[in-house]
């Protein structure tokens, strides 16, 4: 008997969160709305704005640019990068040169001939970067900042010993309209990256942030991606810097210096540019405060030390001002949803569906497998076999190897003896991203959900796949998880357990290994996620490596069972022989005898 599993406690919102916090713009406002608003904001200011206002709104539309190269690098792939204005400076010694060699097409042109030559740059900079972390990256990209000040420090930029100027373009030749044209570009700028924070690289270079090691399991290349966020944000960095030599017609290394490019990044942290309200208030700050300060005696470096101690207070919280809000504000909206009804299960245990596997040789075999650390042997000679379209649990005891045995074949650890073969082909040579890519999908024991997008586009990250609408709901749907749009904000433990799950299956892998799924489940969760299990390998043509502690939920799912004790496998096959064997008891409960 069949009937609907009551409703999850009222943190679990489920639904008519989509409506208000679908949109992309500052806290949820959707695009066109903020495109109108701001384009009105621009035309007034334009309007009324004397000259010398003017051009403080000009720097600080130049200043948003730049704040967004930050927000591409630190904001969005984590990624600490103490270099952005160097690419500005190449920008902007390009645009330089083509004014004077009079490359047709103008400034629109020569903006991104800026870019392009920044983004070589980015890349330069960032194939050594790619094996640092923390402040050696920074150490790094701040000596590249110091070098390039040494070489445009030498140098005279383009047109500025003979006074050939940057010529604007004739619809935006004055004062006026060149504040304008710099927010239209800035505009621009903000479009894409809307598109871009809802593409699959968007949700890559934010997992990438979250958690290096949960992308590569998902077949993301942490490589590619920070050379994709280096190399990005270095052509928005060499527009900017374009855009700055338009502005103030020649411009010297001083614009560029390296100690400006920490300041501006000290800013883009603490307010975090990754968001566009962030971005914009960045700018302004980035462009007013030092008129503010001078205007009331204090000293240029005290700005400089303030936002110094607000990004250090970022660091601490572990989130941006504009983060802070943006969280608050979901979790409230999401407390005024109430819960609605998942997916019914069954009230008593439906029978273990029979799978017989499949012809061909097995998905996933594992041979002679032996892990050290030093004087540890954490897997001794283990051979393991998931049959196709069957579930094979991994039991023992804590300590007795289990995570290290996934770890090796998912290629988290890459020294070992033995083989590995994935429809009997060896994949000991690919690194942990590639074998995801070749059909090896993991999910971990600690939860590596990043909390900062959606619920669907994580869905869309797991997948390793671009997944429909339809199908995304679809899923949605199935495992009883809220809708596409919810934050992850707004879900509790669970529940991202429960997504990472539906996301893997959706990528229909042929081999999937699920690290503890159930943890943190209350039995009604638990009873669901039995059912998801058992239904992946005729749904989704996947089979299962299954590594549990409830002995339950492997009895109700598995067709086969490994036991793992200190290291070495001590018994193997079907779940009721399995687990009544009394080495299997004494591995769990420990012997009796002693």
């Amino acid at each position: 008997m069949d009937t609907a599993r009551k409703s999850r406690p009222h943190s679990r919102s489920r639904g008519g969160v989509s409506g208000v916090l679908a949109a992309a713009g500052p806290l949820g406002k959707p695009l066109p709305l903020g495109i109108v608003v701001g384009a009105i904001a621009v035309a007034v200011l334009s309007a009324v704005s004397d000259s010398s206002t003017l051009f403080n709104l000009t720097s600080a539309a130049v200043a948003v640019v730049f704040m967004q190269s930050y927000g591409l690098i630190t904001g969005r792939a984590g990624v600490i990068s103490l270099c952005q204005l160097s690419f500005a400076a190449i920008g902007a010694w390009v645009v330089g040169w083509a004014n004077t060699a009079d490359v047709p097409g103008g400034l629109y042109v020569w903006l991104l001939l800026g870019g392009l030559a920044a983004v070589v740059a980015g890349l330069l900079i960032g194939l050594p970067a790619l094996r640092l972390r923390g402040v050696n990256l920074a150490v790094a990209t701040f000596a590249f900042a110091i070098a390039l000040d040494v070489v445009f420090g030498g140098l005279n930029y383009p047109g500025q010993d003979s006074g050939d100027y940057v010529q604007r373009p004739d619809l935006f030749d004055t004062d006026q309209a060149y504040f304008v044209f710099c927010a239209i570009v800035a505009g621009l700028i903000f479009v894409g990256l809307y598109f871009l924070d809802r593409s699959r690289l968007g949700g890559a270079l934010v997992e990438i942030r979250h958690s290096e090691r949960a992308a590569a399991a998902h077949g993301i290349s942490v490589t590619r991606g920070k050379l994709a966020a280096f190399a990005l944000s270095a052509f928005v960095a060499g527009i900017g810097g374009g855009l700055m030599a338009g502005q103030l017609s020649v411009v010297s290394a001083a614009n560029f210096s390296a100690i400006a490019s920490v300041s501006m990044f000290a800013i883009a942290l603490f307010v975090g540019t990754n968001n566009a309200e962030g971005a914009i208030a960045g700018g302004l700050l980035g462009a007013f405060m030092p008129v503010i300060i001078d205007s009331i005696g204090i000293p240029q470096d005290l700005a400089a030390l303030l936002f110094g101690v607000g990004a250090v207070q970022v660091l601490r919280l572990g989130m941006s001002q504009t983060d802070l809000v943006r969280t608050q504000y979901r979790r409230k909206q999401a407390a005024k949803v109430p819960p609605i009804a998942a997916p019914p299960v069954s009230v008593f245990p439906r029978p273990k569906p029979v799978r017989q596997p499949r012809k061909g040789p097995p998905a996933l075999e594992v041979r002679n497998l032996r892990v050290q650390f030093g004087n540890l042997v954490a897997v001794d000679d283990v051979n393991l076999v998931l049959p196709r379209g069957q579930i094979v649990g991994l039991v023992g005891p804590n300590g007795a190897g289990k995570s290290t045995l996934i770890n090796t074949v998912t290629g988290f650890t890459s020294r070992y003896t033995g083989k590995v073969l994935l429809d009997g082909k060896g994949i000991d040579h690919l690194p942990a991203h590639q074998r995801a890519r070749a059909g090896v999908r993991r999910s971990f024991q600690q939860l590596r959900v990043p909390t900062s997008i959606s619920v669907g586009m994580f869905l869309q990250v797991a997948a390793g796949k671009t997944l429909t609408d339809r199908e995304t709901d679809e899923q949605l749907r199935l495992f009883g998880l809220p809708p596409a749009a919810t934050p992850m904000e707004a879900v509790d433990v669970a529940t991202r357990r429960l997504l990472e799950v539906a996301g893997l299956a959706a990528g229909r892998p042929p081999v999937l290994l699920l690290d503890e799924p159930a943890a943190g489940h209350s039995s009604d969760e638990t009873r669901l996620l039995v059912e998801r299990i058992t239904e992946i390998p005729e749904r989704f043509d996947t089979s299962l490596l299954l590594v549990e502690h409830d002995i339950e939920l492997v009895r109700a799912t598995c067709d086969q069972v490994v036991v793992l004790d200190f290291g070495r496998v001590i018994a193997s096959g079907p779940p009721a022989r399995v687990l009544s064997d009394p080495a299997v008891i004494a591995a769990y409960l420990g012997d009796a005898t002693h």
